[in-house]
């Protein structure tokens, strides 16, 4: 007869949990295991780990910043030089078309052309 077992379920852990309490009547948590050498050294390695991860990742944030303004560039190169000839090419229409007040011999500032914003 075996006098090591315990009646139960023989799934059940055979070693009843230990409760700690304060005398306040508070459960305490239990200890954590002692660290060893080794698991400190790979808390570091952790440690430094982490941080090559951020800095990389923040390298690939300038990375793409720096991409999209170098793919943007062009486009607002264009744009505004399309709207510097449309500008241009409308003053010279202007003149041409013999506006008044824009001869020479006239005030300065008679033949100016004037921009109008309509709002809806």
């Amino acid at each position: 007869m075996d006098t090591h077992r315990r009646p139960g379920s023989p799934f059940q852990d055979p070693t009843p949990p230990i409760l700690d309490m304060t005398p306040d009547g508070e459960f305490r948590d239990a200890l954590p295991p002692p660290r060893g050498g080794f698991d400190r050294a790979l808390g570091k390695v952790g440690g430094v780990a982490l941080l090559l991860t951020l800095a990389a990742g923040g390298l690939l944030l300038v990375a793409l910043a720096i991409l999209f303004v170098g793919l943007l560039l062009p486009v607002a190169i264009g744009a505004g030089l399309v709207a510097f000839v449309s500008l241009w090419w409308r003053l010279r229409r202007l003149r041409r078309g013999g506006t008044p007040g824009a001869g020479p011999g006239s005030p300065p500032g008679a033949g100016a052309v004037r921009f109008v914003v309509l709002r809806r």
